[in-house]
């Protein structure tokens, strides 16, 4: 039996008239996607994205793969059968046999888009509900809590069957919202913050540091590994790798320990910025949550921001730590983060780190030393790789 896959579209469903250039980035994401599996015909109608092979490919990777691009709140699996009351009784027979069989309760749940199908809702419900009985019966009908639920759906092209929706991505499709610069540390935290910003339609790019020799090569590909992690959420990212070892030796011989973990920050802000404006990108990612580090105090943050000329978005700021793991688990990035590679946040950190700086003092700190030549000098130095 033919199969395709049914997306119903969430956020996007409640758009005026630009409506069509949502549905369209959402078709696109999912193009993208699914582009390594297999060719697909996409087509939408009334809230519903219709994704049909056009030739045999693996449909349960298919809809791995359709589920973690964002813009439907829901999607299944759907065989493809006709408008006609015997065909549809028969495909379900077949289609539905497997879980009929494993069931002892069911029910029918139907809608009918196209209204000249002569059955009603609930007329085809009770129609079909009884043969599905003559046919299997073992079971027993049970409408609040069925052990299965046969969905019939009736569009304008062809009817549609299937057992039950599974949660899609949700969120709006990447592209939609502006571009941002995730900074992507080798942590927890920053790929969700990357992962909660794509699935508000964000297109990220993401920007790492790195400071050989005090920190490896493996630190770098971990960062890579968690880049590539993001991807089938993200799509297409530009990863930007930055080398700071000058900066932050300069940072060691010239300012006040305490404040080094704080000017650092100002620093990696600074050269992330630059390259955001080279490549017309609108705002700053980081993965900070208040009160976790001491760079992450509510005056550390203030003094981070006094660095920006452009939003600094932290999604993650109000949760703590076991609400990110779980996010990070669910799009798995967990196993990667915790491996044992550091990355420059650890370089050089002061024993007593400034939980309460003053900007005033910070800035006059930063001021001590000219770091806008080595600001450049790491711009321009910035290796450049696209994962897709």
């Amino acid at each position: 039996m033919k199969e395709l896959i049914l997306l119903k579209e969430g956020e996007i469903a409640l758009k005026g008239l630009n409506k069509r250039n949502f549905e369209e980035a959402f078709i696109r994401n999912l193009r993208r996607s699914l582009k390594g599996i297999g060719k697909f015909d996409f087509r939408r109608d009334q809230s519903m994205i219709y994704c049909e092979p056009l030739e045999e490919v693996d449909m349960d990777e298919a809809v791995e793969a359709a589920s973690k691009v964002f813009g439907a709140a829901a999607l299944c699996r759907a065989g493809i059968t006709e408008k006609d009351m015997d065909r549809i009784t028969e495909d379900v027979f077949v289609y539905c046999a497997k879980e009929l069989l494993a069931a002892k309760t069911f029910k029918v749940a139907a809608k009918r888009a196209d209204k000249r199908f002569p059955y009603s809702s609930p007329e085809l419900c009770t129609e079909l509900g009884g043969r599905i009985l003559d046919k299997f019966p073992h079971l027993t009908v049970d409408v609040k809590s069925p052990d299965v639920v046969v969905n019939v759906e009736i569009r304008e092209k062809n009817a549609y069957i299937h057992t039950g929706n599974r949660p899609a991505a949700g969120g709006m499709p990447v592209g939609t919202s502006g571009r941002g610069m995730l900074l992507l540390s080798g942590g927890i935290d920053s790929p969700v913050a990357g992962y909660m910003m794509a699935k508000r339609g964000v297109d990220i790019s993401a920007i790492h540091y790195v400071s050989p020799p005090y920190t490896s090569d493996r630190a770098r590909l971990k960062v890579e590994r968690l880049c590539e992690k993001l991807v089938p959420w993200t799509g297409e990212t530009a990863f930007y790798c930055v080398p700071f070892t000058k900066i932050q030796e300069a940072l060691r011989d010239n300012c006040p320990e305490e404040l080094f973990t704080i000017i650092m920050r100002r620093m990696m802000i600074k050269i992330a910025q630059r390259i955001c404006e080279k490549n017309n990108i609108q705002c700053l990612i980081t993965g900070e949550s208040v009160g976790q580090v001491a760079s992450q105090t509510m005056g550390a943050i203030v003094c981070t921001d006094n660095a920006a000329d452009m939003p600094v978005f932290r999604p993650v700021i109000g949760m703590d730590k076991t609400e990110i793991i779980s996010i990070s688990r669910k799009i798995d990035t967990f196993d990667i983060s915790i491996e044992p590679y550091e990355d420059c946040c650890t370089v050089f950190t002061p024993k007593h780190p400034k939980t309460r700086p003053v900007l005033k003092d910070v800035i006059v700190a930063e001021n001590s030393y000219d770091f806008d030549a080595l600001i450049e000098e790491a711009v321009e130095g910035t290796e450049v790789k696209i994962f897709r």
